[in-house]
């Protein structure tokens, strides 16, 4: 399956042009520079990790023009094994960064542009282009040794934060992305139904967290999406939601909640379900009743034009009329793609339209210590046809252990 990225470039290229922006700085630690390019990212770690100069990685666009990338030669050696197509300035230990990333900039700034139609100039386009202040752009999570360098290179230029401009290209998931983002649904969806059988008294948290994480492995991602969460909840139980994980054995009389992600081709599934131990009471039954009803209330107000606080509202209305919107605590759920997390969020706060072709969680729950927790993530996709669909096939019926 071949991704287009010149088409994607291109999309960006629009964007920049219509923002006035000259030139635009994508880090090689964050997605945006492998959704353009397919310059591979590494698998986040728990610490940062870092070479000399690490904050120079990273490519400048401009429309009009192919990307140059500025890496390091660790970056290239050891976390590129497919290798990087197009220009490279490269920056060794011994170099001074600061100097190489100038020097590329300046090698970038004096390229010509490619002319996509032929044109005549105007005297107006060209005063405003002789006048213009440059207006450079990065991407909120660029380091800030790269900004800070920027801005002592040009200082008279304004500098701005591109995320708006990268996530209305993102946004909207093509035929491969969704493609590959069901693939990823399948992948948690089996791993969830092979682990459910071991949701028994007497095993631990870590145990099953620890399968999970391996059976994701053995069908092929590189990792998981992000850490992968067990906890249990129930009668008797001193437990919040804030406590993910544990060395704890699970009881009977527990609803065991699973938070979890796999990745296919650099994208992200994001998965929750809960399994009782023993015959639930009827609280319990009661509550899970209630967290899919949210759920599809919430499906049933994705349509296009809604908007993410409209879906969160219709989700959380449900759990407020039962009596238990005191213990849905956190937001209904969010876009997704490369990241884990991508806007809109379909929160109470965002009120962005939604579109056909975005894809993203809809996780409603009942978290209340001491008594119940019940809940349950799957991926959405809005589809050409305006209906949400559940991209996950795994049932969302009760499961019980006994």
């Amino acid at each position: 399956m071949t991704i287009d990225f010149e088409a994607r470039r291109a999309k960006l290229d629009a964007e920049l042009d219509a923002a006035d922006i000259d030139v635009l700085f994508l880090p090689a630690s964050q997605t945006d520079l492998e959704y353009f390019t397919g310059l591979g990212r590494g698998i986040p770690s728990f610490g940062n990790i870092g070479y000399t100069n690490h904050w120079i990685s990273g490519a400048f666009f401009s429309a009009g023009k192919d990307p140059l990338f500025v890496l390091t030669r660790h970056h290239q050696e050891f976390h590129l094994p497919d290798g990087v197509i197009g220009d490279i300035v490269t920056a060794t230990e011994s170099d001074d960064g600061e100097e190489v990333f100038a020097r590329a900039f300046d090698a970038f700034s004096s390229r010509a542009s490619r002319i996509a139609v032929g044109g005549t100039p105007n005297a107006d386009s060209c005063g405003h282009e002789s006048n213009a202040q440059e207006r450079i752009a990065v991407s909120g999570r660029t380091w800030s040794e790269t900004t800070l360098n920027l801005r002592r290179y040009r200082p008279e230029a304004e500098l701005l934060v591109a995320d708006d401009i990268l996530n209305r290209i993102r946004r909207i998931k093509d035929t491969h992305e969704i493609e590959f983002m069901r693939q990823a649904a399948q992948m948690v969806d089996q791993v969830m139904a092979a682990v459910s059988d071991h949701v028994v008294a007497g095993i631990t948290e870590l145990e099953l967290a620890s399968e999970i994480d391996l059976r994701i492995r053995q069908l092929g991602s590189p990792s998981s999406s992000f850490d992968t969460a067990v906890w249990a909840m129930g009668p008797g139980l001193d437990r919040d939601a804030s406590e993910r994980l544990s060395t704890r054995a699970l009881s009977v009389g527990a609803g065991v909640n699973f938070d979890f992600g796999a990745i296919v081709e650099g994208y992200c599934s994001d998965f929750g379900r809960t399994v009782h131990i023993g015959q639930p009471n009827a609280e319990y039954e009661k509550v899970y009743e209630i967290v899919m009803a949210a759920q599809e209330a919430g499906r049933k107000a994705a349509v296009p034009g809604a908007t993410g606080g409209d879906v969160h509202r219709a989700t959380r209305s449900v759990i407020d009329e039962s009596g238990y919107g005191d213990w849905f605590r956190h937001r209904t759920g969010h876009c997704i793609g490369k990241d884990v997390h991508e806007l809109p969020y379909i929160s109470e706060e965002d009120e962005t339209p939604l579109e056909p072709g975005m894809m993203f969680t809809i996780e409603p729950s009942v978290f209340y210590p001491g008594r119940v927790g019940v809940r349950v993530e799957d991926v959405f996709l809005l589809s050409d046809s305006g209906e949400t669909v559940k991209i996950n096939e795994l049932g969302n019926e009760m499961r019980v252990n006994d």
